[in-house]
């Protein structure tokens, strides 16, 4: 089954960071690392499968796309379970780039770099390059000149 989840995530799945504008952190931005595998509701039972496997993190359905989705965020779960399963069982598709960034800046986040302007403006750097051809609320300029206010 371990295999069959990084094969699942290979095609299925996305690692992402996300950003958002909050005013009252000292560097203006929180970062949200996520983990995620989406499906429709034929398929949910393989999702409530993987949510057991790793336990941890939440199933949830998005009104937006009608679509359920199993999605990991906590930064020690991150690190703990979801990271440790896709180093020993390796993605085989360009998402494996993606993967390594994620977890580098996941490393960052929890040696609390993501509170330090200079440390989080590589933080942000990083994470675009994962996902180019996702949907982004911020761009990464819009971000970096946050950091400089």
């Amino acid at each position: 089954f371990s295999w069959y989840i990084t094969g699942f995530t290979d095609g299925e799945g996305c690692f992402s960071v996300s950003f958002n504008h909050r005013a009252k952190l000292n560097t203006g931005i929180e970062v949200r690392p996520s983990f995620s595998l989406a499906q429709n509701k034929r398929s949910l039972q393989v999702l409530k499968d993987i949510h057991a496997y790793f336990g941890c993190g939440a199933i949830r359905f998005s009104k937006r796309d009608q679509m359920y989705k199993y999605e990991v965020r906590s930064i020690k779960d991150l690190r703990v379970r979801i990271i440790p399963h896709f180093q020993k069982f390796p993605l085989q598709t360009s998402k494996q780039k993606d993967f390594v960034i994620f977890a580098e800046v996941c490393d960052l986040i929890a040696s609390s770099h993501h509170l330090n302007a200079e440390h989080l403006a590589n933080i942000i750097q990083q994470s675009y390059l994962m996902n180019e051809s996702g949907k982004r609320r911020y761009t990464k300029e819009q971000l970096l000149k946050i950091l400089v206010r």
